[in-house]
C-alpha cells in the first residue's frame, strides 16, 4: 500500500505569476493537488518547466463556470495581484479558502500600488545595498533571489492559514520576506547604527571567496570556538604543502578574534592561504575538504552540481517528463510519501478535500483573533546558528511554544560570535542570536550528562509535537535522540533534521556554514560582476533560504500528524534547498547546454535593468523597463542619458516620477533607510521589545499577515537558562530540590 503524502487532499489553485510560481510547486511536491490556471506572465520557458512540474494545467477565462468550480472547491488559492498577464480575482469567489496574495510591498500602505520585480524588491531591503564591491553599484544575484525566498515563505504562509482552521486572506509582502533574509541586520540598526556596506568577496573584515586554479572556493577566516579546528587544520595543510608561515603556525587560534586583529595581521594570514589555493583546482580542494573536514567549498556551476556524488546519492536529480536529470526535491521524507513532483494526467481526478477529513490528533482550539495560527503547537529545538532556529521562529511568531535547548558550556555559536571588546554583555550580547530566536523559551542542558539527556527525552516524549535539530548527522544519534529512538516511544512525533548536506550520502559529515552552502549550491557563482570575483549574496543565503523550506515542510508534517495521528521524519539538506530554488538555472544547462554565471544587474529579457547613481553619498535607484514600449516611456521622462538624469536627483524623487509613469523604479535602501520606510511602518514590520541586557531592540515580522489570526512576539530571545525553572518545574513537574540537584550535578551547565 502506498503511503499517504503529507498534504494529501489539499486542493491548491495556482493563479500566480512569476514571483510566486514556486510556492504551489512546493505544496504540490508535499502532496497537495495543484491546478494551475495558465494565463501568461509566467517568465522564461525554463521557469515554466521547473515550477509547473506536478501541476494540472488548465486554460480558463475569468468568467468560465469551470473556474467558478475550482474556486469553490479550493482549500488554498495563490495569486499575484497586479502582475502582468495574470488574473486579478476577488477572494470572495473562494469564501472557504486560504487566499494567499503575493505582491512586492504588501496589499496596504503607501507603496501598495508600486511595481517591482526581483531587482526592485531586492533594492528595497538593504540586502542588495550590502552586496557587491564598494567601488561599484549594489548588485543582485543573476537568478531572482527575491522569488527564491518568496516561494517557500508563501507556501508556509498558506499552510499557516490552513493550520488556523478557517478561511484567511494572507497578505505576503516580498519586501518583508527579503528584509528578514539579512539575518536580523535591519533590526540591529536600532542598536548598532550599522547601515550596511559592500565588502566584495569578504564577509565583514575577512575574505570569504578565493581564486583557485580553475575557479573559486569559499573559505572563511572568522574566529569563534566552532571554527578553531578549521583554522588549525588549514595551518597544518599549508605546512604539509611547504607553505607554512608564522602568521598561521605561531598563532593561538583558540584566542583568535577576527574582530580585534589588525588589518596587517589579516593580510599576513591571508597571503599564504591564497598561494595554497591558487595552485589547486576546485575539485582537488573539495576532495581535501571532504577527506579532512576542512570547511571549504567550491563555487559550483551546473556542471559541478550535476556531477555531484552527494546529490546523486540522495536522488536529487531524476527523470521527469522529457528531462532526464530533473531537480526532483528539496526534502527527504520517512513515514509518508516522498516529496517530489508527481504527474497529474487526469483533470477530473480530485482527491477528497484535505480540510473535510476527520482529525485524529488532539488540536488546541483557537478563538478567532485571540491566538496565533499555530497556538497549541509545541516544538523542542536543538541546534545553533541560523538554519534551524529561523525555521522555528516562524512558528513562534504565529503562536507556537518553542523551547530552545542550549548549553552553558557550549552555547549557540552566534552568542560566542558576538564576543568582542565592544560587547559589554558577553554571551548575552549577541544581536544576531537575539534576532533569530525572538519569542522562544530557553533552557540549558549539558547533553554530555546522562541526567540532561533524560530531561531532553522527557520533553520529547511527554510534551513535544515536534523535535527539530540542525547539528551534524552524528550528534543526535550520539545523544540517543535520533528519530528511530524517539519514534519507538512516540510514533506520532514529528522530527526535522536540517544540516548542511543531509543525513545520508558520502558527504553527509562534511562540516560547513552558510558561506559554504552558498558556494556549493551555486549562489556564489551567480552573484557579482563578470570581470570580478564572485561574492555574496549578503547574509550567506542558505542560512536564510533553507529555513523557509524547513518551516514549510515542518508545517506540512504537523498538519499530517493532525490528520493521521502519525509521526514523520524530515531530512532536509540546506544545499539541496538552495540548489532546488535554482532549478530553472540547472534546467537551462541540462536542456540547452548553457552555463549562466554572474552578470551584474543585467537581464537579457529587459532593455533596461540596472542600478543607477543618485544625488548623495552612495545613493542609488533600481530601474527596469521590460520592453521597448516601457523603454520609450522611460526615455521621454529621463532623456537619452538615464544615468546623467538620475545622478542629480534624489532616489526617492526618481522612483516617484517613474512609478507614476508606469516604470518600475525603487530606491536602493540601506539598513538605516528601512527604519524610516513608510511602507514598513504602515505594516508594523518592526516590533519593539526590551532585552534584559541589550535594552530596546527592533524585532522583525516575517513577510506575511493573516486576516483572522494575530502574529508577533511578546518577548525577546531567551537569556541562557532563562526558562529552566518554568520548563523543568512548570512542564515536567520537578521540585525546586530536584532542579537544584540537577544543577549541582552539572546537568544544567
Amino acid at each position: 500500500m502506498t503511503s499517504e503524502s503529507l498534504l494529501d487532499g489539499l486542493r491548491v489553485l495556482d493563479l500566480a505569476g512569476e514571483p510566486a510560481q514556486m510556492a504551489a510547486r512546493i505544496l504540490g511536491d508535499l502532496g497537495a493537488d495543484v491546478t494551475r490556471v495558465a494565463c501568461g506572465g509566467s517568465g522564461r520557458a525554463v521557469d515554466r518547466v521547473a515550477w509547473d512540474a506536478g501541476k494540472r494545467l488548465v486554460t480558463i477565462a475569468p468568467d468560465d463556470d469551470a473556474l467558478h468550480e475550482l474556486l469553490a472547491n479550493a482549500d488554498v488559492v495563490i495569486d499575484t495581484p497586479g502582475w502582468p498577464g495574470t488574473l486579478d480575482l476577488d477572494p470572495a469567489r473562494a469564501p472557504a479558502a486560504v487566499w494567499v496574495s503575493v505582491t512586492p510591498f504588501g496589499r496596504r500602505g503607501p507603496r501598495a500600488s508600486w511595481r517591482a520585480s526581483d531587482l526592485g524588491v531586492m533594492a528595497s531591503t538593504g540586502n542588495m545595498y550590502s552586496t557587491g564591491d564598494p567601488d561599484r553599484p549594489p548588485v543582485r544575484c543573476t537568478e531572482p533571489t527575491a522569488y527564491a525566498h518568496t516561494g517557500p515563505e508563501a507556501a508556509f504562509a498558506a499552510l499557516t492559514g490552513v493550520a488556523s482552521g478557517g478561511p484567511q486572506r494572507v497578505d505576503v509582502s516580498m519586501q518583508e520576506v527579503v528584509l528578514v533574509a539579512s539575518m536580523g541586520a535591519a533590526g540591529r540598526f536600532a542598536r548598532t547604527g550599522f547601515r550596511g556596506r559592500r565588502s566584495g568577496s569578504a564577509v565583514g573584515r575577512t575574505r570569504e571567496i578565493w581564486p583557485c586554479a580553475d575557479g573559486f572556493v569559499s573559505f572563511g577566516l572568522r574566529g569563534g570556538k566552532a571554527r578553531v579546528p578549521n583554522l588549525q587544520l588549514i595551518t597544518r595543510l599549508l605546512e604539509d604543502a611547504g607553505l607554512g608561515d608564522p602568521a598561521l603556525s605561531a598563532r593561538d587560534w583558540a584566542a583568535y578574534n577576527h574582530n580585534t586583529v589588525t588589518d596587517d595581521e589579516l593580510r599576513a594570514i591571508e597571503a599564504p592561504i591564497a598561494r595554497y589555493f591558487a595552485t589547486r583546482t576546485m575539485a582537488e580542494l573539495y576532495e581535501i575538504a571532504c577527506d579532512t573536514n576542512l570547511m571549504l567549498a567550491p563555487a559550483n556551476s551546473p556542471r559541478e552540481l550535476y556531477a555531484s556524488r552527494q546529490l546523486a546519492a540522495r536522488g536529487f536529480f531524476g527523470p521527469y517528463g522529457d528531462v532526464a536529470r530533473f531537480p526532483l526535491s528539496f526534502l527527504q521524507v520517512r513515514g509518508a510519501a516522498p516529496a517530489r513532483p508527481r504527474p497529474r494526467p487526469d483533470a477530473s481526478a480530485h482527491p477528497p478535500s484535505f480540510l473535510s477529513r476527520p482529525t485524529t490528533a488532539t488540536v488546541v482550539e483557537r478563538d478567532k483573533n485571540e491566538g496565533g495560527a499555530w497556538t497549541g503547537t509545541r516544538i523542542l529545538e536543538f541546534g545553533s546558528g541560523a538554519a534551524g532556529p529561523i525555521a522555528t521562529r516562524y512558528f513562534a511568531e504565529h503562536g507556537a511554544t518553542v523551547i530552545k535547548v542550549e548549553s552553558k558550556t557550549r552555547p549557540d555559536f552566534l552568542r560566542t560570535y558576538a564576543l568582542s571588546p565592544k560587547n559589554p554583555h558577553g554571551l548575552e550580547g549577541g544581536d544576531m542570536f537575539d534576532a533569530l530566536n525572538v519569542g522562544k523559551l530557553g533552557i540549558t542542558l549539558n547533553m554530555k550528562h546522562p541526567r540532561a539527556v533524560e530531561i531532553a527525552k522527557r520533553l520529547a516524549f511527554e510534551w513535544s509535537d515536534a523535535v527539530t535539530e540542525n547539528f551534524a548527522p552524528k550528534a543526535m544519534r550520539g545523544f540517543g535522540m535520533d528519530y528511530d529512538t524517539l519514534a519507538a516511544a512516540r510514533p506520532d512525533l514529528v522530527m526535522l533534521s536540517a544540516c548542511l548536506q543531509g543525513q545520508t550520502g558520502p558527504h553527509r559529515d562534511y562540516p560547513g556554514f552558510g558561506g559554504q552552502g552558498a558556494a556549493l549550491s551555486g549562489f556564489n557563482i551567480l552573484t557579482g560582476w563578470p570581470d570580478r570575483d564572485p561574492l555574496g549574496p549578503y547574509g550567506t543565503i542558505t542560512d536564510s533560504l533553507a529555513p523557509r523550506f524547513a518551516a514549510a515542510a515542518l508545517a506540512a508534517a504537523l498538519l499530517y500528524r493532525r490528520r493521521t495521528g502519525l509521526g514523520v521524519y524530515l531530512d532536509l539538506s540546506q544545499v539541496e534547498c538552495a540548489a532546488w530554488s535554482l532549478s530553472p538555472w540547472l534546467l537551462d544547462y541540462e536542456t540547452n547546454g548553457r552555463v549562466t554565471i554572474r552578470n551584474g544587474n543585467a537581464n537579457e529579457r529587459a532593455p533596461v535593468h540596472g542600478v543607477f547613481p543618485c544625488a548623495g553619498d552612495d545613493r542609488w535607484v533600481a530601474i527596469v523597463a521590460w520592453d521597448t514600449d516601457e523603454a520609450g516611456r522611460l526615455a521621454k521622462v529621463a532623456g537619452d542619458d538615464l544615468e546623467a538624469w538620475t545622478r542629480v536627483r534624489d532616489a526617492a524623487e526618481v522612483a516617484q516620477v517613474l512609478q507614476a509613469a508606469g516604470i518600475e523604479a525603487v530606491p536602493v535602501a540601506d539598513f538605516g533607510d528601512v527604519h524610516s520606510d513608510e511602507q514598513l511602518a504602515d505594516r508594523e514590520h518592526f516590533v519593539r521589545l526590551t532585552h534584559p541586557f541589550m535594552g530596546e531592540g527592533a524585532y522583525e515580522h516575517n513577510g506575511f499577515r493573516l486576516s483572522d489570526a494575530p502574529s508577533g512576539y511578546t518577548r525577546t530571545s531567551p537569556t541562557l537558562g532563562q526558562d529552566n525553572a518554568a520548563v523543568l518545574g512548570g512542564i515536567l513537574g520537578l521540585s525546586d530540590a530536584e532542579q537544584e540537584q540537577l544543577a549541582d550535578e552539572g546537568a544544567l551547565d
